[in-house]
């Protein structure tokens, strides 16, 4: 007779409650990378507009009421030349779209071949043009455009502070929203996120001239990260994309990557069960360590062959740059490097970091943001508002994460008081046997069977109550982590403190904040009396801590970055939602999990339908990108990790890509695709069905031998290998990382033109988003 533990029986029960299969356990190999069938492919029609500069990433789309296309041209290698050498904002000028539903109002671009194409932004229609470059002086001098400063005014950036730094400041710029302040909207203020820690959020009154040029006023441009009530919320944290909200105001996502407190498949009831974490705990359990980053070196260090790789540690880059900019002493720090000497004054509460932030009053001097703790703390990559201003759709990105909605009881304009916003947060679980090998008995083609999703509560609660939550851990600093979790005293034998109180949370848990055992009762209550009855004081746990709530009861925290959810303005009942998932791999095809299929590394973009509810109950592909084992003849002109969706207001979608080259193309640039959906259903069925109905976009050209390998590899393509899923959006900067390691930072930079692979860790005088330390 088997003898289920405790935690085995709750997976079992809630997953046949649910009507679906069972979870799977933390472990799992991932499928080999073979030819699936049905990738590269497309639903529709798929047009190359653009490619960026060497080293950059397509971010921040934007198309304003005229047509008028730009987007953010975010860490491009400094030796590209000028103006592309530098992080910036800008706009294709002499292009603008017709916005009637058709490809045919541009000329699809080449691919981009020579060493001089690869270092600039090309498009087939316009010429890109900068209007804002990352430090760019701003605000009667005062400031920097993107760098966040301390209260009195000190920039931070490595020429001020060493240490860890998420990215160089200035040099991440991601999403950007324009709001006009005229009838015609060619005048307004475009916010734009910075993707570094500290978090940051430009606002830039931008005009169109009579000629149809736009215009920066960088001198009344501010940052808002260093304005007061901001500061006061506690700043932001890597802020990567967004959404403009129906009510007309900037949403910026906080991509916290750093939130995970168990790796990958594992769960905390593991970690309970087993009675320690090793092999299990994430880094968002070791937030307030001194010198968190350095956390998995010391891990290294302390159990040898037993070591593991603890997801999400790299993005604690800056997490002490964080509590600088809320005002804390700056601590002994010597060659470029954290010591583990503790900041002991003021440090950032982990639980006020992972949040879509609204900025309130978008022309007052300062708007007031409000972050939406109600709809979850996760990586937010972006929010997706429906029309209905109650529901709204969100992806968090890296590797092992969810998607997730949010339902409020309310309109949220409706509420006088957004911090009363009040509403159910929902976990996905996917339910149809297709997408499930243990349950078919064969693994199926992602790019051939849709998804089906019914969607958990995880839990109702309001702004106001959640933040009454978080502040009960503001006072926690670096102190409280040797304190709590070491016998010795830390003044005395720091080292030995240290070394003591990681082996303690690492048993154990980190003690400061939500433990473990609080989770798995949450759980536990949950599954015997429902997400409506449980203990006061544990209704906080789905919404401080989303993810290791969601996959406590068995929903489909599954996803491999997903990286872009949205609709067209308006959109309603019968009109369609694209979720961008950048890699089709690791969790989603391996032999656990509700979701195990063929494995597709370049990535999909779903369609789901709104129902009359604003639900979402099925997901089809509609893009497919290629294996990495795919020749450049099919994936040069093939969608490959997909970033950012932008949907237009005619229903075409800007598809960003966010892969940089990489196996299977000749060339290294991510590009911008316009993505035309079928106009009948006849016409899918002619771009249906596998590889005979494979649509094959692009005007591909010749492709030398050479390809670019992605990620932390380094050397020539014969002898480099490629490890999906390592995140390689971060821009982070920590160097001292495994290549395996799951969702380790850094971009490959392989030389334009040839196949030799570089370090893409750059310092921050390069100007590269991916500066390093060391």
């Amino acid at each position: 007779m088997v003898d289920f533990t405790r935690r085995q029986v709750l997976s079992k029960s809630v997953a046949a409650a649910l009507g679906a299969s069972v979870i799977g356990v933390a472990s799992g190999d991932e499928v080999e990378e073979s030819d699936t069938a049905g990738a590269p492919s497309v639903n529709g029609e798929l047009k190359r507009f653009s490619t960026t500069a060497f080293g950059a990433e397509v971010t921040g789309p934007f198309v304003f009421r005229d047509g008028s296309l730009l987007y953010s041209l975010q860490h491009p290698e400094a030796a590209n030349p000028d103006p592309f050498g530098t992080a910036g904002i800008g706009y294709f000028s002499g292009f603008q779209f017709e916005l009637d539903g058709d490809n045919d109002d541009f000329d699809e671009l080449s691919t981009p071949q020579t060493e001089a194409e690869q270092r600039r932004v090309r498009s087939g229609n316009g010429d890109y043009t900068i209007f804002a470059h990352g430090r760019d002086e701003i605000n009667d001098g005062e400031e920097r455009l993107g760098v966040t400063q301390t209260p009195d005014g000190t920039d931070i950036t490595l020429d001020n502070f060493e240490g860890t730094q998420y990215g160089a400041a200035a040099t991440n710029p991601d999403c950007n929203q324009f709001v006009p302040t005229n009838e015609d909207g060619t005048e307004g203020y475009l916010f734009t996120n910075w993707e570094n820690s500290p978090g940051n959020v430009s606002r830039i009154p931008l005009s169109q001239t009579q000629g149809g040029e736009w215009e920066a006023d960088l001198e009344n441009a501010t940052n808002l990260a260093n304005t007061e009530p901001l500061r006061e919320l506690g700043g932001t944290r890597i802020n990567c994309y967004g959404d403009l909200s129906p009510w007309g105001t900037m949403i910026s996502s906080e991509e916290n990557y750093a939130h995970p407190r168990v790796s990958l498949t594992n769960q905390v009831g593991d970690i309970v069960d087993a009675g320690t974490g090793k092999g299990r705990i994430g880094g968002g359990q070791f937030w307030n360590r001194p010198n968190p980053t350095g956390i998995q070196s010391a891990v290294d260090d302390y159990y040898g062959d037993e070591s593991w790789g603890i997801q999400g540690y790299w993005a604690l880059d800056g997490v002490e740059f964080l509590a600088y900019y809320l005002g804390a002493e700056q601590s002994d720090q010597t060659d470029y490097l954290n010591t583990t000497e503790p900041i002991t004054d003021v440090y950032p509460n982990p639980y006020r970091y992972g949040y879509h932030v609204d900025f309130r009053e978008p022309t007052a001097d300062p708007p007031q943001p409000i972050k939406y703790y109600v709809m979850g703390r996760a990586s937010w990559e972006a929010p997706n508002i429906q029309a209905d201003e109650r529901t709204v759709y969100g992806c968090s990105d890296g590797d092992s994460k969810g998607i997730y909605k949010f339902v409020a009881d309310e309109p949220i304009p409706s509420y006088e008081d957004p911090m009363d916003v009040a509403g159910t947060l929902y976990a996905p679980k996917i339910t149809n046997a297709q997408a499930n090998a243990s349950m078919v008995g064969t693994r199926k083609s992602p790019a051939q069977y849709p998804l089906d999703i019914e969607w958990i509560p995880l839990g109702h609660a309001s702004n106001a109550e959640i933040e009454e939550w978080i502040a009960e851990y503001d006072d926690v600093t670096q102190a409280d982590y040797l304190e709590t979790h070491a016998e010795m005293d830390w003044e005395e034998d720091l080292e030995a403190a240290l070394e003591e109180a990681d082996r303690a949370v690492v048993e154990n848990g980190n003690q400061n904040y939500i433990m473990n055992e609080e989770i798995v009762e949450w759980a536990d209550q949950y599954y015997s009396e429902g997400p409506d009855s449980v203990d006061e004081e544990l209704r906080r746990v789905p919404f401080l801590e989303t993810r290791a709530a969601a996959k406590e009861i068995g929903a489909s925290i599954e996803f491999n970055k997903a990286e872009g959810v949205d609709s067209k303005d308006g959109a309603g009942p019968g009109d369609p939602v694209y979720f961008g998932i950048s890699e089709f791999n690791d969790d989603l095809a391996n032999d656990t999990g509700d979701i195990q299929m063929d494995r597709v590394d370049g990535g999909i973009v779903y369609r789901g339908e709104l129902e009359d509810d604003y639900n979402i109950s099925t997901l089809e592909p509609v893009i497919v990108g290629p294996d990495f084992t795919d020749e450049p003849e099919d994936a040069d002109d093939a969608l490959r990790n997909v970033d950012n969706v932008y949907v237009m207001d005619d229903g075409r979608v800007l598809c960003c890509e966010d892969g940089f080259g990489g196996p299977a193309r000749s060339y290294p640039n991510d590009g911008l695709y316009v993505y035309e959906p079928p106009e009948s259903e006849e016409d899918e069925e002619e771009t249906e069905g596998g590889d005979e109905g494979t649509e094959t976009p692009g005007n591909s050209t010749e492709a030398p031998d050479n390809t670019e390998t992605p990620g932390n590899s380094t050397g020539t393509p014969d002898n480099s290998t490629e490890t999906p899923g390592n995140g390689t959006d971060a821009p982070g900067n920590n160097t001292d990382a495994p290549d395996n390691r799951t969702d380790s930072p850094g971009n490959s930079t392989g030389a334009p033109g040839n196949s030799t692979s570089e370090n893409g860790n750059s310092t921050e005088a390069s100007g590269n988003g991916n500066s390093t330390s060391t």
